[in-house]
C-alpha cells in the first residue's frame, strides 16, 4: 500500500497539486490519466521519492519495496543484461555483491565466515537462489532471448534496452510498482505479455499510459488528475469515461432545472413583492431562492483537437500496385519481394516486429528511398499525404513561427486569419501561434504535422506511428478523424484500439515477405498464435 496525505506542489505561480489524499491499495492497478502537462510523471516521481512535495507526505507500508520503470535507457551501459534486471531489487543485488566480495578474499577470517552466513540467510529470504531464473523468464516474456542475457546493455538496440528496464521494474515482485508509459516501443507480443503479467500481479500498480486498450485490459481503477486534484474511479478507462461523462451530464441537467426554478421564483418575487396580499408568499419564495445554489462545474483541463481529413477529389479504383519490392540496409534484408494491390476504401494496418521494415516501405512509397529491386505505381487519381515517424527535418528552420511554418504547406489560402483558424483547431490559440518551431514539444510537432496533412486535401494517407507523443485526448481525436476519413490509408501503430477501430485489412511484414489478411485487427490476432502463446505462459 502507498498512502498520499495532503500532498501539494507548485512551480512558481503554477499549481500542480493541492491537498491530494489517496490510498493505493494492494491487488489494484490504478491508471493515472490527465491532460499533457497536468503532472502525471511528476506525481509518479513524488510517489517514488525522486521529487519532494512542498506539503504533505507519501508513505509506503512497513517493510514494503517500491519499483520504478527507469526512463534513462543509457544508465546501465556497462552492465550485463541479466544483472541489470536483478539490480531492480537493490537490496538483493547489494547482498550478492557483498557475498561475492567476501568469497573472493584470499584471507578468509572467522568474522568473514559469520558475515557470509548472515548474508546467505538474507539472500535466501530475498529469494536470491531464484533470481537469475526469474530474471531470465521476465526477459524471455518480453522478447529478449537468452543469447542477449550475458551481453552488455551497450550492445542492445534502443527497443531492447526498454524491455530490459521494464523487466528490471517487474523483477522480485515489488509491493508497489510505478510504470510511466510501459508500452512505449514494445511490440504486440511484448504488450500482450505485459498485460497478462499485470492482470496476474497481486500487489499495487500505478501506471501512466496513452494506450486505451492497455488501460482497459489491466486497470481496476482510474486516477483522474485534473486541476491539481486526483479523483479515483472504480473500473477501467472506458468505464471512467462513461461514468465521468454521465456525472457531468447529471450536474448540467440539475443546474438547468435549478436555473429554471430560480427564474420562476425571481419572476414571482418581482411581480408580487409590492402586493400586500402576496407579500408573505413573495418573502417565502425569497427565502427559498436564497437556498438554491448551482453546482460548480469546472471545465476540464482536457482539450480535444479537431482532426478531420477532407479529400479534394474522389479516389478512383486504381490506387497503388506494388511488385517485388526488396531492400537491404546495412547488410540486413528488411523487405523481401513485397507485392500487393491497394484497393479503394482500404484502411491497411502494417504490423510486425521489424519497425525498420515498416518505415522503409513508407519511405520507398513516398519516394524518399529507392528499393534495390521491384516497382510501385500510384494511380492517377491519387494524391498522398505522409506522416513520418521522424519529423525533425520539417522543423529545421528554427526562425519560423507556427503561422509561417504552416503557410509553407497551404496551397489554397495563406492568409493569417485562415492559418490561425486552422491552428486553433489543433489547440494553438492566441499568442501560441507565434511560437518558434524550435521550441515545440513532441506532441505539438505531431499536431503541426497533422495540420499539414489536413491542408493537403490528399485522398491517400500514409502514417508511420502517428500516436507517438500524443495525449489520450489527441489520440481519440485522431482516431475518430481517421475512422471518418473517406479516402484510403496505410498506417503503422502499436495502439491496439487505434488499429482495431480503423483498419479493415492487415499487412504483416515478416522476414519471408508479406502476409495479407482482409480482416479486422482482433480477428487477425485470434488467427495467430500470439495470444495463445502469451496466455499459456500464465496457466
Amino acid at each position: 500500500m502507498i498512502t498520499v496525505s495532503n500532498v501539494g506542489l507548485r512551480y512558481g505561480e503554477r499549481k500542480l497539486f493541492e491537498d491530494v489524499n489517496i490510498k493505493f491499495s494492494p491487488g489494484n492497478c490504478y491508471g493515472l490519466i490527465g491532460a499533457n502537462g497536468a503532472g502525471k510523471s511528476t506525481f509518479l516521481k513524488i510517489l517514488s521519492g525522486e521529487i519532494e512535495p512542498q506539503t504533505g507526505s507519501v508513505q509506503l507500508g512497513p517493510n514494503e519495496r517500491l519499483a520504478v520503470l527507469k526512463q534513462n535507457h543509457f544508465e546501465y551501459e556497462e552492465n550485463e543484461v541479466l544483472k541489470t534486471v536483478i539490480m531492480g531489487h537493490t537490496r538483493l543485488y547489494q547482498v550478492m555483491l557483498e557475498k561475492d566480495a567476501i568469497y573472493m578474499k584470499e584471507n578468509f577470517t572467522d568474522e568473514d565466515g559469520m558475515k557470509a552466513a548472515e548474508l546467505e540467510g538474507e539472500f535466501a529470504e530475498l529469494n536470491g537462489w531464484e533470481a537469475e531464473s526469474e530474471a531470465a523468464i521476465l526477459l524471455k516474456g518480453l522478447g529478449i532471448g537468452e543469447d542477449l542475457h550475458d551481453k552488455k546493455m551497450a550492445e542492445l538496440t534502443g527497443a531492447e534496452k526498454v524491455k530490459v528496464l521494464l523487466a528490471q521494474a517487474l523483477f522480485g515482485q515489488p509491493d508497489v510498482l510505478l510504470l510511466d508509459e510501459p508500452t512505449n516501443h514494445l511490440d504486440i507480443k511484448a504488450i500482450q505479455w505485459l498485460e497478462e503479467f499485470l492482470i496476474n500481479f497481486e500487489n499495487t500498480v500505478i501506471v501512466v499510459s496513452h494506450d486505451r486498450h492497455f488501460l482497459n485490459k489491466v486497470c481496476t481503477h482510474i486516477s483522474d488528475l485534473d486541476f491539481g486534484r486526483i479523483q479515483i474511479y472504480v473500473g477501467n478507462y472506458d468505464f471512467w469515461y462513461e461514468s465521468s461523462q454521465l456525472a457531468l451530464r447529471l450536474k448540467q441537467d440539475a443546474n438547468k432545472k435549478k436555473e429554471e426554478q430560480i427564474k420562476e421564483l425571481q419572476g414571482f418575487i418581482a411581480r408580487f413583492s409590492a402586493n400586500a396580499s402576496k407579500s408573505k408568499q413573495a418573502t417565502s419564495r425569497k427565502k427559498l431562492l436564497d437556498k438554491i445554489t448551482l453546482d460548480d462545474i469546472r471545465p476540464s483541463s482536457r482539450k480535444y483537437p479537431y482532426v478531420g481529413f477532407t479529400p479534394d477529389r474522389e479516389i478512383g479504383n486504381d490506387l497503388l500496385r506494388v511488385e517485388g519490392l526488396t531492400k537491404t540496409i546495412d547488410g540486413v534484408k528488411v523487405l523481401d519481394n513485397i507485392s500487393f494491390v491497394m484497393n479503394k476504401d482500404d484502411k491497411i494496418a502494417l504490423v510486425g516486429t521489424n519497425e525498420l521494415a515498416k518505415t522503409t516501405l513508407f519511405k520507398i512509397l513516398m519516394g524518399e528511398m529507392d528499393a534495390d529491386s521491384g516497382s510501385f505505381k500510384w494511380g492517377i487519381t491519387t494524391s498522398q499525404a505522409y506522416f513520418p515517424k521522424d519529423n525533425s527535418e520539417y522543423f529545421e528552420n528554427a526562425d519560423l513561427n507556427l503561422v509561417d511554418w504552416l503557410r509553407q504547406f497551404s496551397p489554397k489560402d495563406d492568409s493569417e486569419s485562415f492559418l490561425r483558424g486552422f491552428l486553433g483547431r489543433m489547440l494553438f490559440s492566441g499568442e501560441e501561434v507565434l511560437k518558434k518551431s524550435s521550441v515545440l514539444s513532441g506532441g505539438e510537432k505531431v499536431r503541426c504535422m497533422l495540420s499539414k496533412m489536413m491542408l493537403s486535401g490528399a485522398n491517400v494517407l500514409l502514417l508511420d506511428e502517428p500516436t507517438n507523443h500524443l495525449d489520450l485526448e489527441s489520440i481519440t481525436a485522431l482516431n475518430n478523424g481517421l475512422i471518418n476519413f473517406k479516402g484510403s490509408m496505410l498506417f503503422a501503430s502499436h495502439d491496439h484500439q487505434f488499429i482495431q477501430t480503423i483498419a479493415n485489412r492487415i499487412f504483416e511484414l515478416t522476414p519471408k515477405g508479406l502476409i495479407d489478411k482482409q480482416m479486422a485487427y482482433d480477428e487477425y490476432l485470434e488467427n495467430t498464435d500470439l495470444q495463445k502463446q502469451v496466455v499459456e505462459m500464465y496457466q
